[in-house]
């Protein structure tokens, strides 16, 4: 063997249509394109999205609504979970570590700490954000907020 009679393996190449090269050709004439009409004419390009005159999808189901690009979502921990998690494993300190070990946020998750239910215990609570309301009341409880 060598790159004078290397060729394609049989069957897996197809000769192209040579398509309006005559009347012997079988393609000659109409050149597979039909009798008249706008297809059958050089330079005709139907517009994008035309569906042959019914209403075209980009009308039937036009836009709706707005995705904002800027978007911060974070997941909402309540002072109710942190007072359940601190009493559970005696913590002084909450931070992202520990609501992650108990299950409550994935790894790649920001967290807004919420102002919902009740804090009786002094606690240092690390998180992205803080309520007004849950800030207040951490702070009357006697802890500290570290927003990170």
């Amino acid at each position: 063997m060598n790159l004078s009679n290397l060729k394609p393996a049989a069957g897996s190449t197809k000769t192209r249509k040579r398509i309006g090269r005559g009347p012997g050709s079988g393609l000659g004439g109409t050149s597979t394109r039909g009798h008249k009409g706008a297809k059958s004419r050089s330079g005709y390009s139907r517009k994008i999205g035309f569906e042959g005159g019914q209403m075209p999808i980009q009308r039937r189901l036009p836009k709706f609504g707005f995705k904002n690009i800027n978007r911060v979502e974070y997941k909402a921990i309540n002072l109710s979970v942190l007072q359940q998690l601190a009493e559970k494993e005696s913590l002084a300190k909450i931070g992202l570590d520990d609501l992650i070990n108990a299950g409550f946020i994935s790894s790649n998750q920001l967290v807004k700490i919420l102002g919902n239910g009740s804090l009786n215990l002094s606690l240092e609570v690390a998180a992205h954000a803080f309520s007004k309301s849950a800030e207040a009341v951490i702070q009357a409880a006697g802890g500290t907020v570290v927003k990170l």
